[in-house]
């Protein structure tokens, strides 16, 4: 890594010459350094970049002329998105970049965000868009460590307004370049996940345990983007085993909520062959933005406000026999060891007696579901307890030893 930080500077040199060059000055005036990659199709760069749009089509398997005959816009630039994930990743291993900024509207946005997603978790890359943040961008398209900037007042043009927006993007992405602090490599890491002490807490006594066992534990809030960076981890290979025992987003995938990590959650540490022990903790729960209100198709479901900015309702009895017929699809793929610890007595804490999402009907379709939907091979171990007692934690640490001990799953880095 330069001590100096090097961004990757992303945008149209065609059409925003200004605003990339000024973000370009920012940086070197502080004295980090730059690498500008022209992603434009029909016009010629007003300052020569480092990568040109034909170094971008060439990456992609393809030429300028090319692109600009396929006569459509979309297709062009998802070609060119193509070829500029390809250079970012190349340069990024090469060690020719420590950190990115990409510039753009929503056409420029779709680009940016596929250049990110090829950089590794903890490389800095923020992207400056007038969409940022905005609902029109699924959750499975932003990489989990993304940073995100309103481009405001720069549709046309370069002015104070916007000037204020890109003096912090190219402040900021080099003062990450610089400090960023490369993840420890003495200890194997155990991704987890949870949804915070007061619904799941199960971490807090494991923790301490798995750390006493020579790993360090590593625990993702599942609240959309925690999944996203769980599952980019787990792909990433970066686990030595998971304990993955918080699955709402599943549940809300499945209903529609907003509060989703997308469709394939549940899915990488399986494809990756990682061992997994997985719980169903917080499935009974659809997620919803508090201030947004309940939405008709929830009327009359039983409520729980966390907050002011999520609360939750119960899933249907059927809904949850659904739920159950998923998560074993999903594990079914893995290729991997995988146990799945079905605790009988709940599984959040809002769901015990006298809370207020206490259902044990549906909790005993639940668990019929999974009786049905899992078969050998997959592994189910019932657990006589709920999901924050003691004897989930003794029973999920029962079968990691055993795994210790057989050498599924692995001590050293």
């Amino acid at each position: 890594m330069n001590t100096d930080g090097t961004v990757l500077i992303i945008g149209t040199v065609d059409i925003k010459s200004d605003e990339l060059l000024f973000m370009k000055q920012c940086i070197e005036a502080q004295g980090g350094r730059t690498l500008v990659m022209d992603v434009g199709v029909l016009g010629e760069a007003a300052f020569p970049p480092d990568l040109s749009k034909h170094d971008v089509a060439a990456a992609a398997g393809t030429t300028i002329d090319a692109i600009i005959a396929l006569g459509d816009e979309n297709e062009a630039m998802t070609r060119m998105a193509q070829g500029a994930a390809i250079l970012t990743a190349k340069h990024h291993r090469d060690g020719d970049i420590d950190g990115m900024i990409a510039l753009g509207g929503t056409m420029g946005t779709d680009l940016a965000l596929d250049a990110a997603a090829a950089l590794p978790m903890g490389v800095p890359k923020l992207v400056v868009s007038t969409v940022s943040f905005s609902p029109l961008i699924p959750a499975e398209r932003i990489p989990a460590d993304l940073m995100m900037i309103l481009w405001a007042g720069g549709l046309y043009g370069l002015n104070s307004v916007c000037k204020a927006s890109l003096s912090q993007v190219a402040g900021a992405v080099l003062g990450a370049c610089r400090s960023a602090t490369r993840p420890r490599q003495d200890r194997p890491v155990i991704g987890m996940t949870s949804l915070g002490k007061s619904c799941l807490s199960y971490m807090v006594p494991l923790m301490p345990a798995l750390e006493e066992r020579g790993f360090e534990v590593a625990v993702f809030h599942t609240t959309g983007m925690g999944g996203r960076a769980f599952e980019a981890l787990a792909t990433q290979g970066k686990f030595a085993a998971v304990m993955d025992f918080s699955l709402q987003e599943v549940a809300n995938h499945q209903n529609g909520s907003i509060v989703s990590a997308g469709a394939d959650r549940l899915e990488a540490a399986g494809a990756a062959g990682i061992p997994q022990i997985v719980a169903p903790g917080a499935t009974d729960l659809v997620d919803l933005p508090t201030w947004a209100g309940v939405p008709e198709r929830f009327a009359g479901r039983d409520y729980h406000a966390h907050n002011r900015l999520i609360a939750s309702v119960n899933q249907t009895a059927d809904d949850r026999r659904k739920t159950a017929t998923v998560i074993a699809e999903k594990l079914a793929k893995a290729k991997g060891p995988t146990a799945f610890v079905l605790p009988l007595k709940g599984i959040e804490e809002w769901d015990r007696p006298g809370e207020a999402l206490h259902d044990p009907a549906g909790l005993a379709a639940f668990v019929g579901g999974c009786r049905a939907a899992f078969k050998p091979p997959l592994q189910m171990v019932e657990c006589d307890a709920h999901i924050n007692d003691p004897l989930f934690v003794e029973t999920a640490l029962g079968i990691f030893d055993d795994w210790l001990r057989a050498g599924v799953v692995k001590t050293a880095v």
